[in-house]
């Protein structure tokens, strides 16, 4: 919106549906620019103009890499209705009255157009733009941003398959060989949507010597390429962690999930921004680089994901999982421990076992076991007599 102390009073553009948050290829965006004046105002032309453009900026060194691509063009001169020109095409406006110029264009269909993103280094942005011309006077200008969405659908057959991997790590010490790490894991497909649970079957072993932490998390690629460069921003967006392992032990994941947070379907169609995701599943090996599996994600836009696929197959993983569990026999009850009297206090505070930065995460603690003490004995109020006559005791 423009506002003017002097001969314009607004100039403002107003969607016909501004509760509409986005939209998508081969939609009608519509609606009007508002114009009020002061005075008495002469006006050449109204234009309006709808672009649409990604573009990529940032410095490698001293060099400043730019790239833009156009997806949306469109320019239209708005009539009034009803209203007297001369003949020029000019109109007068008068104070008083408010101007309305209508427009509507249609989008290019889908496949023609991405959608709308504002990353690091980069950003794909549509707006409408009005210009008012005016003899002897500069342009005036006001802008309308709107977003675009691009429906992806990760109900295909390509996305409903599963995928998994295995991966291997030798342990050194010192150059000395110390054992090896290593992970298989599986997901039942590659397409999800937000709010959606990502069920995961892993086992890993460790025979090395060193205490490891199995690890998944959702990873988000942002690429870009300008001057033919390419610079990569990767993001951690949710994370999970499983148990420590030991040396000598495995441990398994029967559908453990982790849940897709809220953002951007994958961005797969822009020639110069591409936005990738994948599920890592890592094990932490202290002193030692982390052994990686990365399996591929395509995350689609919410109302077309497969939710009863999703569905089925947490219910497949979770009936599995309780199948496995009941092979088990469960532990019996712990042994009391009321009547321990001596004392078990620690006569040092709790040191951490290893380092374990990983982000956020803390670090690993021995796992000390907790002793229950008696209570203290119960305070009693007494009330001797001496000869009839009571007695206060005193407040030690």
């Amino acid at each position: 919106m423009v506002a003017m102390a002097k001969k314009v009073k607004t100039f403002q553009i107003i969607l016909s549906d501004p509760c509409k948050t986005f939209y998508c290829g081969g939609d009608k965006v519509s609606g009007r620019v508002e114009v009020e004046v002061n005075e008495v105002t002469r006006v050449s032309a109204v234009k309006v103009r709808a672009l649409g453009c990604a573009k990529v900026e940032y410095a490698k060194g001293k060099q400043r890499c730019r790239q833009e691509a156009e997806y949306l063009r469109y320019e239209e001169v708005l009539r009034l209705d009803e209203q007297p020109t001369d003949s020029d095409g000019s109109v007068v406006l008068r104070p008083g009255n408010k101007y309305q110029y209508t427009f509507g264009f249609e989008l290019p269909q889908h496949g023609q157009l991405v959608s709308t993103y504002k990353g690091k280094f980069g950003y794909v942005h549509y707006y409408v733009k009005a210009l008012m011309e005016r003899p002897q006077q500069p342009i005036l200008e006001c802008k309308k941003a709107f977003e675009v969405e691009e429906p992806l659908d990760v109900n295909t057959p390509d996305l409903l398959t599963p995928t998994g991997g295995m991966k291997e790590k030798k342990v050194t010490c010192m150059f000395i060989p110390d054992g090896q790490v290593s992970l298989n894991a599986k997901i039942d497909r590659r397409g999800f949507c937000e709010g959606e649970d990502i069920c995961i079957n892993a086992k890993f072993e460790n025979t090395c010597s060193r205490i490891v932490v199995p690890k998944a998390a959702i990873i988000a690629k942002h690429t870009y390429q300008a001057n033919g460069r390419t610079k990569i921003f990767r993001q951690k967006l949710s994370s999970v962690r499983g148990n420590h392992i030991i040396s000598g032990m495995c441990d398994a994941w029967q559908g453990k999930t982790i849940r897709v947070p809220k953002i951007k379907p994958s961005m797969l169609g822009c020639n110069i921004i591409r936005v990738e995701y994948a599920l890592m599943i890592y094990i932490h090996i202290p002193g030692s680089e982390k052994l990686i599996l990365e399996l591929p994600l395509v995350i689609g836009t919410a109302g077309l994901g497969s939710r009863s696929n999703s569905v089925s197959s947490q219910e497949g993983s979770v009936s599995n999982a309780s199948q496995s569990w009941v092979s088990l026999r469960m532990p019996s009850e712990p042994p009391s421990y009321c009547d321990v009297t001596r004392d078990c206090r620690l006569d040092q505070p709790l040191t951490p076992l290893l380092d374990d930065f990983d982000g956020d995460d803390s670090p690993i603690f021995m796992n000390v076991p907790a002793f229950t003490f008696p209570p203290p004995p119960a305070y009693n109020e007494a009330d001797e007599e001496y000869n009839g006559n009571a007695r206060m005791l005193p407040v030690c």
